[in-house]
């Protein structure tokens, strides 16, 4: 797919970071301006890791910011989520810049920047950020227990284990007191929240917790739509069967974003 990005360097509340702008060959009109946090178990500081998903985003017509954000090595809860909620923040009077005045705001990110992606949501509930129209969570991190059978049959030793160390750091000396926007898992006040894409797939370890989530943002009244891919989604840790059917998995994401992005008021350019 036909697609770039730029890098920026971008000023908030919270300080300034360095950000990647993706713009595909055809945008939707508006064209929505999506916050991106890429992935990697809350330690991974490159904003190269989120690529792929990224590129999704745009290949469906929106602009697409995907920042770095303070890693939890260093940072724990509720430093990523604050900066991240600085950056949605400056966005809502940036939307004209970056793609049109009449552009709506969604958030996005797949494994743990999907856990900052949820929390983000219930942060704009509950500090009335009206412009955030919608959540995309790709295989979030959403309990820190790591005890369903999904996690169990479909996590290998290895990431386990990081994956597990990652939760530690991020969540600190907080975890024996665990935040709902640390842990939108165990959040019991799901009801008010921004319309939600979710989706995950058969050999994901965060399944279990992913279509829980869903099925209890549902039950909360919130607007949901859910997807389970077949087979292991290439934004996870890679393997090489993975990394083999990204081109496909691209392609149906894309379609699955630009239908939300439809949904939610966004049309498709006339040729």
């Amino acid at each position: 797919m036909d697609m770039h990005f730029t890098e920026e360097t971008m000023q908030t509340s919270h300080g300034s970071c360095r950000a990647r702008v993706y713009r595909g060959a055809s945008l939707l009109s508006p064209p929505p301006v999506v916050l991106h946090l890429h992935g990697g178990s809350f330690v991974e500081d490159s904003i190269a890791a989120g690529e792929k998903v990224a590129n999704a985003l745009a290949a469906a017509g929106a602009v697409v910011i995907s920042p770095e954000y303070p890693s939890a090595c260093l940072n724990p809860f509720p430093a990523a989520l604050e900066a991240a909620y600085a950056m949605l923040s400056s966005m809502r009077s940036r939307c004209p810049q970056f793609a049109h005045k009449k552009s709506m705001l969604f958030v996005a990110g797949e494994e743990a920047g999907g856990n900052l992606a949820a929390g983000l949501a219930l942060m704009a509930r509950d500090q009335y950020l009206t412009d955030l129209k919608g959540q995309i969570l790709l295989s979030p991190m959403l309990d820190p227990c790591l005890a369903t059978p999904s996690f169990r049959k479909f996590c290998p030793q290895s990431s386990a284990q990081s994956i597990a160390d990652g939760w530690q750091q991020y969540l600190g000396e907080r975890s024996g007191l665990t935040h709902p926007y640390a842990a939108p898992g165990h959040c019991t006040r799901l009801g008010g929240l921004v319309p939600a894409l979710v989706i995950t797939s058969d050999e994901c370890p965060m399944r279990d917790e992913t279509q829980a989530y869903a099925e209890r943002l549902r039950k909360a009244g919130v607007p949901v739509e859910i997807h389970v891919l077949p087979g292991r989604a290439a934004w996870l840790p890679a393997n090489a069967a993975a990394e083999q059917n990204w081109p496909s998995q691209e392609k149906t994401i894309s379609g699955i974003f630009a239908r939300f992005f439809e949904q939610a008021g966004a049309k498709p350019t006339k040729q």
